[in-house]
């Protein structure tokens, strides 16, 4: 597996009927309304992917509790899951169709993890305030499947290799949280803190080593996921992406950088080599 950056990415995105598997990390909702380094990178992102027949989204902000949820909404709402911020963030729309009959097999296909259908819930901005960049039209179907909070780190990567096969199906699997998640030590404007740069570090070495098993052992973590990640919701989605690639996959990471002190914005793709 070799490790590529953003600006050859849209180089080395050979033809390929497997379409990737993308984390993203999603940050401040603020990033939906402002022009910075990250939404210019998820709008390079969106013109180098190849288009997909439907796109499933794993977010940090829809979590459940025994059970793995998938929205079958026909319409998914645009949900505003957020409090304090600028009215501009509450008037964003993302108008996408939801794919109901893909929905519904993906709830056979995770069956074995208790999934269930559910036409409630709609597009969190885990989702939304990504997609705006990545597909502006709003004009890929899209749906969400929840993280079982219940469960195990290595739940979700299980839950990723059973996906992993609708890449081959033309669905886009794209997770969206963050590789470091500490509200509590933020510093707006601060030097990235040392536990984030070391955790974040951390991960990525994992991830191009291909060593998942070591990202989803939480004892062999140790006190560095608990400083890193006082929950663990914005984790889980990484180790879905983790989970739904294979030795086939190159890797590419972007916007690897600490925002606020303490939340890492590390992206990245896994695609067929």
């Amino acid at each position: 597996m070799q490790t590529h950056s953003l600006q050859d990415l849209r180089d080395r995105f050979a033809p390929s009927d497997r379409l990737p598997a993308v984390f993203l990390g999603h940050g401040s909702p603020m990033n939906v309304i402002e022009d910075n380094a990250y939404s210019r990178a998820w709008t390079e992102l969106g013109k180098s992917l190849p288009r997909p027949e439907a796109i499933l989204v794993v977010s940090a902000h829809w979590m459940t509790q025994g059970t793995t949820l998938v929205d079958v909404s026909a319409m998914p709402r645009t949900i505003h899951d957020f409090y304090g911020f600028p009215q501009a963030l509450f008037d964003q729309h993302y108008p996408a169709q939801g794919q109901p009959a893909l929905a519904r097999e993906v709830v056979s296909l995770l069956k074995s993890h208790r999934a269930q259908e559910d036409d409630r819930w709609g597009l969190d901005h885990g989702a939304w305030a990504v997609l705006k960049y990545l597909y502006p039209e709003a004009d890929v179907p899209v749906f969400q499947v929840s993280i079982d909070m219940s469960r195990g780190l290595d739940h979700q990567l299980e839950i990723g290799r059973t996906l992993s096969e609708l890449r081959d199906r033309g669905v886009l699997i794209l997770g969206s949280g963050n590789v470091v998640h500490n509200l509590h030590a933020m510093r707006p404007g601060g030097k990235p803190q040392d536990f984030a740069l070391e955790f974040d570090a951390l991960v990525a070495e994992r991830l191009t080593d291909r060593n998942f098993a070591a990202l989803a052992d939480a004892r062999g973590l140790g006190p560095m996921l608990s400083v890193a990640h006082p929950t663990v919701d914005h984790y889980l989605p990484a180790l879905t992406i983790a989970g739904a690639s294979d030795t086939r996959d190159d890797l590419t990471f972007m916007t690897d950088a600490i925002d606020l002190g303490s939340v890492s914005m590390r992206s990245f793709i896994f695609h067929a080599n």
